[in-house]
C-alpha cells in the first residue's frame, strides 16, 4: 500500500510540475495522499509529504517567503551574478526575441511559430528573381570570373547598377526597390550558384552603408546618399575589421579625435582619423567607405564626454589621407575585398551616420543591422549553392557510369548525395522562414547566429559531399569546372560576419542564454535595480521552471504525456521530440548557468554543446514549419523525415556530449537520469532512407525540382551554358537512355557486338548494324551521348599556362 500511495504521489507531482501549476497544487497533491497514507498506516510517507507540503508552502507562497527566503537568495544571487558589461547589454539589447525563447521555456507554443505563414514573394519581387537575377546569372562564369578577370565583366556590373541590384533595401522613395527580406533570400539564392556574384550584391544590402542611413541617417544623408547608392553612382564599402579587431570587433583599435582644422581658409569643427582597416569587401572599387572608430573628444569640444566609444561615419574615397584600392585575394573566389588605411584623415561632424547626437551610438548601429544581415546574405547563399549542387551532384551522379551503371546507383555514392538533399532542405526551409520572421518585424538576433555558423558548416560540408561524387571532374579546374572554384571559396563565408568557431562557442548560447531566457535577463535587472519585489517572482518563476522543465523531460523521455503538436501523422513523433528535447536543453541551460556561474563565460565548450541543442532544435523547427505550411510533392515526405531525424540524432548527440562534460559531476548524472532515463534513442538516418533521396535528386523528380526551384535552371538567357540545365535535360531521357544502354551493354556480353566496340559510340553504331537499334535509336544515343561526354569531359591547357613569369619556366624537353 505505501508503495502504491507514493507512486501516486510522484505522478500527481509530476503532473503537476509539468504544468507549472504552482505551488499550491503541488502542496494539495502532498497533503491529500499524505492524509490517506496516516490512515493506511504509511506513517513514515505521511510525514515525508507532510514536511514536503510544508517546505513547499514556505518556499512556492510568496506571502510566506518573501519575508525570510526571498532576502537571503536575493543577496546571494547579487556575490554570484555574472557581471555584464556595456557593450555586451547593447548585444543583448538589440534585437527581438520570438521562436528562440519558446524553445528556452522547455514547453515551445507552436501557435507563435505557426501563426506568421510564409506567403511568398510579391509580383514584382518574383519577376525580379526570375528575370534580372536569371540574366545575372548567366553572365557569370567562375573560371572566367575568378582566374581570368579576377572581377565580374563591366557590362555585368553595368546591368547590377542599372537594375539596382545594391538597393534592395533602399526604399522606394529613394529609387530603391525596397524588397522585402523573403525576397533578398531569394534573390542570393538564385545568384549564389556564382559565390563572386552573390558576395558582391549581398554585402552592400546586409553590413553597409545603405542599411545604415535607412535606419540612422539624417535626412540630408538619406537625400543626397541613398538615391545614389540605389542606382549604382555610389559603390559603398564599409570598413570594420582590422589586423587587430576581427571576431572581437569591440577592441577596434582605430582612432577619431575631436579637433579644429581649417579647411578653404576657414576653422571647421571635426574628427581627425587614424585607422587601418582590412578584408572590406568592395573596398577597391567603392567610392564611399563607411567607417567604424572609437571616438574621443579630449579637449571637451563637444561637451564634458571624453569617451564616446564606436562611432561610425560616412567617407568620400577621394577625402584626403585615406589610402584606398590595394586587394586582398580571398581564397577561390578573388572578389573584390582589400584594406583601407586612413593617416590623419579629417572630416566634418555631420560625416558622422545620423549626425553628432548618433556620435558613440555605433556598436549598437552595428549590432542591430547585424542581427538582420546575418540572417540573410551567407545563410542565403549558402541555401543557393546547396541547390545547385543538388542539381549538379545529382544529374552528374546519373549520367556518369562505371561498371555498366549509373554511380548514383551506388550506396557509397548514395550516402553523400542524401546528405546534400537533407542539408539543402534544412538550409532552404530554415533561411525562408526566419527571413519571414523578419518581415513580420522580428530582429532575430540568436537565430541569426544559429543559420551563419550551421548554414555555413553546411555549405562547406555540401559542397564536399558534391566535389567527392564528381570525382575527377571537379577537381581539375577550368572553365568546365562548375564546383571547384566555389568549394575553395567556402572557407570565406566560414571566416567573415564572425567567425564560425566563435560564433558556435560564444555567441549562439551566451547571448541566448540571458538574452532568450524567460527569466535570466529579469533576474539581473533586478539586481541592478535592487528590486527584491521583481527578483522574488523571477526568481521562483525560474524555479518553477526547472522543476516543470524536469517533470517533462523526464516522463516524455519514457514516453508518458507526450506533447500535443499541431502536426499531421508523418511529423508529429519528431515535433514530440523536439518539445521533449526542448524540456531537456531548458533543465541543461539552467543547470550549466546555476553550477558554473560566471565562469561559463570561459567553459567554451560546455557553451557550444548547448548552443548545438538550441541550433539543432531551431533548424527542425524551420522544417516543421516548412512541411506544414507548404504542398509536399512525391518524396518529400522522406526528405522531411530524414532532415529531421539527422537534426534530433545531433541533438541528443550533443546533450549526450554535455553530460559527459558538465564538470559537477553529481549534478550531471542527476541530470543524464532524468534527461536520458533509456539512453540514447535517436539514431541516424536509416539507410532505406538515403536510398530513396539519392535516386530522388538523381533522376527527374518532382522533388529534384523543388529543391532547385530558386536555383539558376534555365538556360539561354545569357553568354554562358548553365550545367544544371544541361543535367536537367539529361535527366528528363534518362529512362529511355538506360533501357538503350542496357540493350547494348546485354548484346556485346552475348557476343553479338564486336568485342572492339568499347566505346559507347561504337557500341551504337555496332548495335544499329546488327539491328539491335532502329535509327530512331541510334540516332537518340548518339545525341544524348554527346552531352554526356560534354559534361564528363576536363579541361587542359597548353604547358606555359599558368606561370605568371613565363621567364621561370623550365624546358624538360630539349630538342
Amino acid at each position: 500500500m505505501t508503495l502504491i500511495l507514493f507512486l501516486i504521489a510522484l505522478g500527481g507531482l509530476l503532473f503537476v510540475l509539468r504544468r507549472e501549476s504552482g505551488a499550491k497544487p503541488a502542496i494539495g497533491v502532498m497533503a491529500v495522499v499524505g492524509v490517506i497514507a496516516l490512515f493506511s498506516g504509511s506513517g513514515w510517507l505521511a510525514l515525508v509529504l507532510f514536511v514536503g507540503a510544508a517546505v513547499t508552502a514556505m518556499a512556492g507562497l510568496p506571502q510566506f517567503r518573501i519575508n525570510w527566503l526571498t532576502p537571503r537568495v536575493f543577496a546571494m544571487f547579487k556575490k554570484v551574478a555574472p557581471k555584464v558589461s556595456e557593450t555586451e547589454k547593447v548585444a543583448l539589447e538589440a534585437g527581438t526575441v520570438g521562436w528562440d525563447g519558446e524553445l528556452f521555456t522547455g514547453r515551445p507554443d507552436w501557435h507563435n511559430l505557426l501563426i506568421n505563414r510564409h506567403t511568398g514573394l510579391s509580383d514584382e519581387e518574383q519577376a525580379f528573381v526570375d528575370n534580372q537575377c536569371t540574366q545575372a546569372i548567366s553572365m557569370c562564369n567562375a573560371w572566367d570570373l575568378a582566374v581570368e578577370r579576377a572581377d565580374l565583366p563591366k557590362e555585368l556590373w553595368d546591368f547590377l547598377k542599372k537594375e539596382k541590384f545594391f538597393g534592395m533595401i533602399i526604399p522606394k522613395e529613394y529609387g530603391g526597390l525596397e524588397f522585402s527580406a523573403k525576397a533578398q533570400t531569394a534573390v542570393l539564392q538564385k545568384l549564389a550558384a556564382n559565390e563572386m556574384l552573390m558576395v558582391t550584391v549581398g554585402v552592400p544590402n546586409s553590413l553597409g552603408p545603405g542599411e545604415l542611413l535607412v535606419k540612422y541617417g539624417t535626412e540630408e544623408q538619406k537625400n543626397y546618399y541613398l538615391p545614389r547608392l540605389a542606382d549604382g553612382r555610389e559603390v559603398p564599402c564599409f570598413g570594420l575589421t582590422g589586423p587587430r579587431a576581427g571576431s572581437d570587433a569591440t577592441s577596434l583599435p582605430d582612432t577619431g579625435i575631436v579637433c579644429k582644422q581649417k579647411v578653404d581658409g576657414k576653422e571647421v569643427l571635426g574628427i581627425r582619423l587614424n585607422f587601418e582597416k582590412r578584408w572590406i569587401t568592395l573596398a577597391p572599387v567603392a567610392t564611399v567607405v563607411g567607417l567604424a572608430f572609437r571616438m574621443f573628444d579630449p579637449d571637451g569640444l563637444l561637451g564634458d564626454t571624453k569617451d564616446y566609444g564606436i562611432t561610425c561615419a560616412l567617407i568620400p574615397r577621394d577625402t584626403d589621407g585615406m589610402e584606398i584600392g590595394r586587394r586582398h585575394c580571398p581564397i577561390g573566389t578573388p572578389f573584390m575585398n582589400g584594406p583601407i588605411k586612413g593617416k590623419d584623415v579629417f572630416i566634418p561632424l555631420d560625416y558622422i551616420i545620423g549626425g553628432q547626437e548618433m556620435a558613440g551610438q555605433g556598436w549598437r548601429m552595428l549590432v542591430e543591422c547585424l542581427s538582420v544581415g546575418r540572417c540573410i546574405t551567407l545563410p542565403s547563399g549558402a541555401a543557393g549553392a546547396a541547390a545547385y549542387s543538388v542539381g549538379t551532384a545529382g544529374g552528374f551522379t546519373r549520367i556518369r557510369r562505371q561498371f555498366n551503371t549509373p554511380v548514383a546507383d551506388m550506396e557509397g555514392v548514395q550516402a553523400p548525395l542524401a546528405r546534400i538533399a537533407a542539408k539543402t532542405y534544412i538550409a532552404q526551409s530554415a533561411v525562408n522562414h526566419t527571413a519571414n520572421m523578419i518581415d513580420r518585424g522580428e530582429k532575430p538576433a540568436v537565430p541569426s547566429a544559429i543559420l551563419k555558423y550551421h548554414l555555413t558548416e553546411f555549405q562547406r560540408e555540401i559542397l564536399t559531399d558534391a566535389m567527392d561524387v564528381h570525382g575527377g571532374k571537379t577537381v581539375t579546374l577550368g572553365p568546365r569546372n562548375y564546383l571547384g572554384i566555389g568549394f575553395s571559396g567556402a572557407a570565406v563565408s566560414i571566416t567573415v560576419e564572425g567567425a564560425n568557431i566563435m560564433t558556435r562557442s560564444l555567441m549562439i548560447f551566451g547571448q541566448g542564454a540571458i538574452r532568450c531566457h524567460p527569466y535570466v535577463l529579469k533576474e539581473l535587472a533586478a539586481k541592478d535595480n535592487d528590486d527584491i519585489k521583481a527578483f522574488d517572482e523571477a526568481f521562483f518563476g525560474h524555479a518553477g521552471l526547472i522543476f516543470g522543465n524536469a517533470a517533462r523531460a523526464f516522463t516524455q523521455a519514457l514516453g508518458v504525456g507526450k506533447a500535443d503538436v499541431p502536426f499531421d501523422s508523418a511529423s508529429r513523433k519528431y515535433a514530440q521530440a523536439l518539445a521533449r528535447f526542448s524540456s531537456a536543453f531548458g533543465l541543461c541551460a539552467d543547470a550549466a548557468m546555476t553550477t558554473l556561474g560566471g565562469e561559463l563565460k570561459m567553459r567554451e565548450l560546455i557553451s557550444a554543446r548547448l548552443g548545438d541543442m538550441l541550433s539543432n532544435l531551431y533548424l527542425a523547427s524551420m522544417v516543421l514549419k516548412n512541411w506544414h505550411e507548404t504542398q509536399p510533392v512525391e518524396g518529400e515526405k522522406e526528405l522531411m523525415q530524414y532532415s529531421l531525424a539527422f537534426l534530433l540524432h545531433r541533438t541528443e548527440q550533443a546533450l549526450d556530449e554535455f553530460l559527459q562534460n558538465l564538470p559537477n559531476r553529481p549534478v550531471a548524472l542527476a541530470l543524464r537520469a532524468v534527461t536520458l532515463p533509456l539512453g540514447c534513442r535517436w539514431d541516424a538516418p536509416h539507410d532505406d532512407l538515403a536510398r530513396k533521396l539519392a535516386r530522388a535528386i538523381s533522376t527527374d523528380t518532382p522533388i529534384r525540382n523543388k529543391l532547385m526551384a530558386g536555383a539558376w535552371t534555365t538556360d539561354g538567357e545569357g553568354t554562358v551554358e548553365n550545367p544544371v540545365a544541361r543535367y536537367n535535360g539529361l535527366l528528363k531521357d534518362y529512362d529511355k537512355a538506360e533501357q538503350l544502354y542496357r540493350k547494348a551493354t546485354k548484346a556485346y556480353a552475348k557476343g553479338e557486338l564486336p568485342m572492339t566496340a568499347l566505346h559507347p559510340e561504337e557500341r551504337f553504331e555496332a548495335a544499329l548494324e546488327a539491328g539491335i537499334y532502329t535509327k530512331e535509336e541510334a540516332d537518340f544515343m548518339r545525341q544524348y551521348e554527346q552531352v554526356v561526354l560534354e559534361m564528363l569531359t576536363v579541361d587542359d591547357f597548353p604547358f606555359d599556362e599558368f606561370a605568371r613569369n613565363k621567364d621561370t619556366l623550365i624546358d624538360h624537353n630539349p630538342a
